[in-house]
């Protein structure tokens, strides 16, 4: 941040005493975005610079043979060739982990090829052009061995551990009596595809050595789980290393672990002597810096007479690779969201000759809720339930498996005004009732949605100076989830300071750790920090005041005073006060600062379950001759706490309805069985939403106050989104057509295989 000058923030409209918490503030970097001024890792050239480029494994699974070196380093403009013959040899080996937020890497440390689109070079050259041509000179030969592909690839195994470490199993009762005492029973197998992430920005590294002191621009959703994994890498001191990541263009969970690439751009840069960049390719995004695993969820659930459920059992199949264990926790979001007395949650693990799958936007809840939502709905109807009705008769007053209380829970309020915003009283109960006046047959589905409220270790530093502006320090990330204007509207209340007169330094790895942004957990654990740091200021500053007789506050004690516009005043009696200038002046003091830390609080997380919860209705719109499916509205209803910025947290909710929208009707990585390559990994196949599969979508916002998931009440909204919306679409497709699409996504060939049925 230090490099960046924000523009001056127009004032804005002020809630009670000064604060802009709560108030839809512009983005703060909203004006360096647009101009171009906002500086992306690949934007940033030092002198000297050298480009690399990846070439990378044309099959799935074997080794390499052969590199036409000597073509590619005659090329005019080639400088080196990085080959797994001649690459840095690393401290420590890339395949070691010493936690579960590592990826196993594979960085040139031998000839063998675990996956498609697997790094097996890096040209480096005076220019992009030289560096892809040189590339093309390699031409790579292979001692291929036959690709292991899919869920059916390969032996299926129990799993100990699925996402970040949950338990593989978890749930109480009895299924076997819970399925026998139903009078209805339901029993589907619902498959959801691998999903590779393609955020605007591509994965990206200018790294830049002195001696072993390294300097690298590289896009980063956790600056010092980064840092760690470089110093132990390279071993040298994290203190030697400085990431630089203010900006990023996306993130998703994808720039989460530090991956493959990401090491081969400092090791080019070692292996060369110069600042190298090193930018992946489109296509490069489809292997080796993770993605979504396919799964295959089989649920059986049972209800009573009286449609209350007697069981729900989740199992699912997952793929990892064959050198790295990640796995999609699908089944997890069974265990937290309805009530029954039996609930049985498993996994199964398969490896394939992929790149490992990893977090990506809603890890385990989106398809695990895709498949959930879908069951639900098919139990309701055919327990003869209007499927919301179904879904309130089962509403859980406390999480299930736990008998936790919920720290907060507002969903029956999601549920109750999205569906009066929709209109869902005058949905018929039958399947092909309505149709607009063109024709197509139109149909309404619902969806519930929830994901974990999370925080991580965090830590902040917090200025006043004596001119009345402010300071805060924290190497948070904003990945256009706006982090920029919500932590800084945090900060200037924490500290009680006009907004405009707040510096915000973020996007470094030299400023104190802010933790990870991901798990949508990133405006509360950078948030907290920051609030307790301005706690921190202000208790120091209260000192000063009401220990100097000469001030009006003396004798008010720390407990009696609160920070006000840049002003302490006593609780008891606003009138009196005395500003921040004058104590720190009386003081002889230029500035006054303080420090902060957040994390998990493991006596609130004993005590209760946190999660944010929400409802999502859609409608949908097919052609009854061609099987074509528009989402044609979107209305979701979502309670996460505390909501800092509504402007930021809308935002926030349409991209997860719209990612929602992607994963219900578009995306499906396409593998060939035969080689194991990627058939669509580009954006012109591999389809995500555009603007024209947009529909009109509204997000509401309901109130809700949670006292107990961190200081300042704040629950994630960045994923959320999501949870509800795949599942919603599916139930609108069936509402629409009778036809019920079991496989994500729902293309037109699934509703014409049953062409009597639209």
């Amino acid at each position: 941040m230090s490099d960046i000058t924000m523009p001056n923030v127009a004032a804005i409209e002020r809630s009670r005493h000064g604060s802009s918490i709560g108030q839809p503030v512009t983005r703060r970097e909203g004006h360096l975005k647009v101009t171009g001024q906002a500086g992306y890792a690949a934007d940033y050239n030092p002198p000297g610079l050298l480009h690399a480029v990846m070439a990378v494994s044309g099959i799935s699974r074997g080794r390499v043979t052969h590199l036409d070196v000597a073509a590619a380093e005659a090329h005019p403009g080639v400088v080196k060739v990085m080959t797994p013959a001649n690459a840095p040899k690393l401290a420590k080996s890339p395949d070691d982990k010493d936690h579960g937020f590592m990826f196993r890497m594979n960085v040139l440390q031998n000839d063998s090829v675990r996956f498609a689109n697997q790094p097996i070079a890096v040209v480096i050259a005076e220019t992009l052009e030289a560096a892809t041509e040189g590339v093309a000179l390699l031409r790579p030969r292979y001692a291929e061995e036959p690709a292991r592909i899919g869920l059916d690839g390969s032996a299926a195994f129990a799993l100990q551990a699925v996402g970040a470490g949950a338990p593989a199993k978890g749930g109480i009762g009895d299924i076997e009596a819970g399925l026998a005492e139903a009078a209805t029973r339901f029993e589907a197998t619902y498959e959801t595809p691998a999903q590779y992430h393609n955020p605007l920005e591509p994965h990206a590294t200018v790294a830049e050595w002195d001696g072993d002191k390294l300097v690298l621009h590289t896009p980063s959703q956790g600056l010092t789980m980064a840092q760690g994994r470089i110093a132990g890498l390279f071993g040298i001191d994290p203190a030697n290393i400085l990431i630089k990541s203010p900006f990023l263009g996306g993130g998703f969970g994808a720039k989460g672990l530090f991956s493959g690439p990401q090491v081969l751009g400092i090791m080019a840069a070692r292996f060369v002597g110069r600042p190298v960049k090193l930018v992946l390719r489109r296509e490069q995004m489809f292997g080796p810096v993770g993605h979504r695993g396919e799964t295959r969820q089989t649920l059986r659930l049972g209800a009573d007479s009286t449609g209350g459920l007697t069981a729900l059992e989740h199992n699912t199949l997952t793929t990892t690779s064959f050198y790295d264990d990640f796995f999609e926790p699908a089944g997890t979001t069974s265990r937290h969201l309805y009530a029954s007395p039996a609930i049985a949650t498993s996994h199964e693990g398969v490896r394939a000759d992929i790149g490992t799958p990893i977090f990506m936007r809603a890890p385990g809840e989106a398809p695990g809720s895709a498949a959930l939502e879908c069951a639900i709905d098919e139990l309701a109807v055919k327990a003869g339930m209007d499927p919301l009705d179904f879904r309130l008769r089962n509403y859980a007053e406390i999480e299930p498996i736990t008998g936790k209380p919920f720290s907060s829970k507002a969903l029956r309020q999601c549920y109750a005004q999205g569906a009066a915003r929709f209109g869902w009283a005058s949905r018929p109960r039958a399947p092909r009732q309505m149709r607009d006046d063109d024709g197509l047959l139109v149909g309404w589905g619902v969806g519930t949605a929830t994901f974990p409220a999370m925080i991580f270790p965090s830590e902040a530093r917090a200025v006043l100076r004596v001119d009345g502006s402010a300071r805060v320090e924290i190497g948070a990330q904003d990945m256009g989830q706006g982090a920029w204007t919500s932590l800084a509207q945090i900060a200037a209340d924490g500290l009680g300071v006009d907004y405009d007169k707040l510096d915000l330094e973020i996007g470094s790895s030299a400023l104190p750790t802010g933790g990870i942004a991901g798990g949508s957990a990133g405006t509360a654990t950078a948030g907290s920090a920051i609030h307790h740091a301005a706690a921190d200021v202000i208790k120091k500053l209260a000192a000063l005041a009401t220990s100097d007789e000469r001030s009006p506050l003396f004798g008010a004690g720390n407990s009696g005073v609160v920070p006000r516009d840049g002003r302490l005043v006593r609780q008891d009696d606003e009138s009196r006060g005395e500003s921040y200038a004058s104590i720190l002046a009386r003081a002889g003091l230029a500035e006054i600062d303080g420090k902060g830390s957040a994390g998990p609080n493991p006596s609130m997380q004993e005590s209760y379950a946190m999660h944010s919860h929400g409802a999502v209705f859609a409608e949908v719109k097919v052609d009854p001759d061609f099987g074509q499916i528009r989402v044609t509205r979107l209305v979701g209803a979502f309670a996460a706490g505390r909501i800092i910025n509504p402007r930021m947290v809308r935002s926030q909710y349409y991209g997860g309805m719209i990612w929602g929208v992607g994963f219900a009707l578009h995306e499906h990585a396409a593998a060939d069985p035969r080689s194991g390559r990627l058939m669509n990994a580009n954006l012109a196949e591999y389809h995500v939403p555009v603007n024209a599969d947009v529909p009109l979508i509204e997000a509401i916002l309901v109130e809700e106050h949670d006292p107990h998931v961190n200081v300042l009440g704040l629950k994630g909204v960045g994923e959320i989104g999501i949870t509800g919306t795949v599942g919603a679409i599916a139930n609108a497709v069936w509402h629409a057509t009778g036809v019920r699409a079991r496989a994500f996504p729902i293309t037109l060939d699934t509703l014409l295989e049953r062409p009597g049925d639209i």
